[in-house]
């Protein structure tokens, strides 16, 4: 579905996939999985557009259901994969479930990606992984020029052990870092690497030829971020006063 401006979903309701459409060539953030693929070119076709023409490839952050297919997609297409720097590694990475695919070009923080007159910004959110990213993005639609944000994501999983975690040592502070850079961010248009942060079916179901656009929603991304802080500041008091013990 069209979103708004050039900026449509051809993701799942769960798991969403998102395409930028300049002129001059399609931009896509996250990939999912392999045997997805089919199904996410029939819908780009839908949509008027071709997969094939796929120029710049995106992900929110390095897990399998949001970068699996990044291999098979530079491959089917040539076009230039491009991740934040703290998660290459993983994205490049051969182990069993990883897409062993080559990084084109490694992103820092405030770094923009640009095609056909339609820029991206990479903001770095760490926490949920060390590199997620938050993209966001000024579209043009009905006359107006809103500000889009898609969330990499600050949601934390289950078994999360903020403190005295050798794997990722850091990753209370880069939850703190993550809420600090998203809770100014200007969001005429709330997205997120899962339909379920943003209410995607509620907001596809509302949808109406000639009636308001429900995915503008300039509160939705402060409600969201507000009450994914409070969980993780919930669980990360929780363990600091029973260190070892990983929060549900």
């Amino acid at each position: 579905m069209k979103i708004a401006g050039n900026l449509s979903s051809v993701g799942t309701a769960d798991l969403a996939v998102y395409l930028i459409h300049p002129p001059t060539g399609n931009i896509l953030i996250n990939a999912h999985y392999p045997q997805d693929l089919p199904l996410r070119c029939k819908i780009i076709r839908q949509l008027g557009f071709n997969s094939t023409d796929t120029k710049i490839l995106l992900i929110s952050h390095a897990h399998g259901d949001h970068d699996a297919a990044v291999g098979l997609i530079k491959k089917e297409t040539g076009a230039r994969l491009m991740v934040m720097a703290p998660d290459v590694a993983q994205v490049e990475s051969t182990a069993t479930g990883r897409p062993g695919a080559k990084v084109d070009r490694v992103l820092d923080d405030g770094d923009t990606v640009e095609l056909g007159g339609s820029t991206l910004t990479a903001r770095l959110t760490p926490g949920h992984t060390p590199g997620c990213t938050t993209w966001t993005m000024r579209v043009s639609d009905g006359g107006r020029t809103l500000d889009a944000v898609i969330i990499g994501s600050p949601k934390v999983n289950a078994g999360f052990i903020p403190v005295s975690n050798k794997k990722y040592p850091q990753i209370a502070e880069d939850y703190v870092r993550c809420f600090d850079v998203l809770h100014p961010l200007p969001a005429n248009v709330f997205l997120g690497a899962h339909g379920g942060y943003f209410g995607l079916k509620e907001k596809f179901a509302a949808m109406k030829p000639g009636g308001p656009n429900p995915f503008i929603n300039p509160a939705g991304s402060t409600t969201y971020v507000g009450t994914k802080e409070a969980a993780f500041r919930q669980k990360w008091e929780r363990q600091t006063l029973n260190p070892g013990s990983p929060t549900p």
